[in-house]
């Protein structure tokens, strides 16, 4: 959630820097001195550490791709089948019968940039909904989730795939898409396509829409959602606002759009940063004496975010320092613990590591199925990073409540072992959402949400609302309980989330 790290994980690029940039900068933080001490800017050099301590650092810091076609007259999509090499599971597959697409789409509102995209069709059925998947950070691949949370695909140590069991192709027609454009494989020639709002995020990624369903029509009366982690509780709701907006005004392709989820996201940062303190007290990470004293920052935190409006800008960025010094100073307290799940201990500088993707994505067999040429691969970006800093305390609750009146389904969900994007925030934003079913809602009942019989989280719901506390999870539920991340979707999408489990489903042979 609010934290500050350039993860190479989707959803937490954006969680990952937080500790070090509001502990190595003067800051203050008394309600009267919001600024901080010393000029307020990017810390690249933590940055670009954090990545090469993780083993995931591109040669270049946005994939430029001058050398490519910047034409006019190209196509606007370009897209093959293909085959992922070293997956033995497939080998007698065909290339049609998986369904497999790469694409690079060119972004009609841009000088010169090109948006990667991976498409799975589904591996139960067509009609199924497209879902697409969108990756946080901000800057970081969607390539992670693909290979490590609900993608076709595990990746083993020695660079060979398997099938998972409960990706979420299994459910849907399944979409992943690298952006804002100097991510993973997508690219630009200028820099003035590097994005910093909300805005020109969720306009690029509604042109694309419509260049996808222009190119695939036959999944353009399927249901469609939108998903994503962390960084993404902020593209989500403006994504979700352009498209509603788009079909309202009869722009292009209609899409039909039925619903948006968030897992462990960034939304509203008011509630969210507040939360920190409580969560860890509650998970016993602090005492109650550090509580005091780590509360204290709060109202300092209320203050900035308070100057920081919907134009974002240099009051947004001291918002942003002044905040995150309350993640800080938990952080000092609780030392080594994995912030993305509290249960463990972080193996290596950032918990996790995701060596194995980027090393499988140089090979080149794997660039030549994708078309890829020999643009970088761009695993978390600290350009766009640097770039979104102002968008980051934005509040994007405020695009929700319409959506609801309007019959848009929404689900928050959280793994409840997650300090960065921890649920309790996610869960007191939700219910102070003013809509016309907030006391509906928050009178509702938590009722088990069950997966194989075994209670897996705790579910409230009313109308188009749903929050679920998801059990045994951190902050990437897919990645830790895939089986009951595909129930979730597969539930929630079929509006019958509090119904017995349904039948498993095998992956291909």
């Amino acid at each position: 959630m609010a934290s500050t790290f350039p993860h190479t994980y989707f959803s937490f690029l954006l969680l990952l820097l937080l500790p070090f940039f509001s502990s190595s900068y003067g800051i203050n933080t008394k309600p009267d001195q919001l600024h901080l001490s010393s000029p307020a800017f990017f810390p690249k050099l933590q940055a670009e550490k954090l990545i090469r301590d993780l083993n995931l650092f591109p040669n270049d810091e946005i994939n430029t791709g001058a050398h490519y076609n910047s034409s006019l007259d190209a196509p606007k999509l370009v897209e093959k089948r293909f085959k992922m090499p070293y997956l033995g599971a497939a080998s007698g597959a065909t290339v049609q019968e998986l369904g497999h697409h790469a694409g690079y789409y060119r972004l009609p509102h841009s000088h010169a940039a090109r948006m990667f995209y991976l498409f799975f069709e589904s591996r139960t059925n067509k009609n199924d909904p497209v879902v697409i998947w969108l990756t946080g950070g901000p800057g970081c691949s969607s390539e992670l989730a693909v290979f490590y949370e609900n993608g076709p695909f595990h990746i083993a140590n020695n660079l060979s795939l398997s099938w998972n069991d409960y990706g979420w192709d299994k459910a849907s027609n399944l979409l992943y898409v690298d952006q804002p454009v100097g991510t993973g494989f997508s690219y630009t020639s200028d820099s003035h396509d590097i994005r910093h709002d909300e805005e020109g995020v969720s306009n690029d990624l509604y042109d694309f829409l419509q260049g996808f369903f222009t190119q695939h029509p036959q999944f353009a009366k399927n249901d469609f959602y939108i998903t994503g982690e962390s960084y993404a509780g902020h593209y989500i709701p403006a994504f979700a606002s352009r498209v509603h907006k788009g079909n309202k005004d009869k722009e292009g392709i209609h899409i039909n759009f039925k619903g948006f989820a968030i897992g462990n996201g960034l939304t509203n940062p008011d509630f969210q940063y507040k939360a920190y303190p409580d969560y860890a007290m509650q998970m016993g990470l602090i005492e109650k004496p550090d509580y005091d004293r780590i509360t204290e920052s709060i109202p300092a935190c209320e203050q900035a975010i308070e100057t920081c409006g919907p134009t974002g800008g240099q009051p947004c960025i001291d918002a942003y320092n002044v905040c995150n010094d309350i993640f800080s100073k938990i952080m000092d307290i609780i030392g080594d613990k994995n912030y993305y799940d509290v249960r463990k201990q972080c193996v290596g500088d950032l918990c996790y590591d995701f060596s194995n993707m980027e090393t499988f994505l140089n090979k080149k067999p794997v660039r030549d199925a994708l078309g890829v040429g020999d643009i970088d691969f761009v695993s978390c970006s600290t350009t766009v990073y640097e770039a979104m800093l102002t968008d980051w305390m934005r509040n994007l609750e405020v695009d929700i409540p319409s959506l609801l009146e309007d019959g848009i389904k929404v689900l928050v969900y959280a793994g409840e072992y997650d300090l960065i994007c921890n649920w309790l925030g996610n869960s007191n934003w939700v219910h102070a959402m003013e809509w016309s079913g907030q006391k509906a809602f928050g009178e509702s009942s938590n009722v088990p949400f069950k997966v194989g019989g075994a209670e897996a989280g705790l579910l409230k719901s009313h109308g188009p609302l749903a929050f679920l506390k998801v059990h045994d999870a951190g902050h990437m539920v897919p990645m830790d309980q895939p089986k009951a991340a595909l129930q979730m979707l597969t539930n929630w999408m079929q509006g019958n989330f509090v119904m017995a489990e349904q039948s498993e489903r095998t992956a291909p042979k």
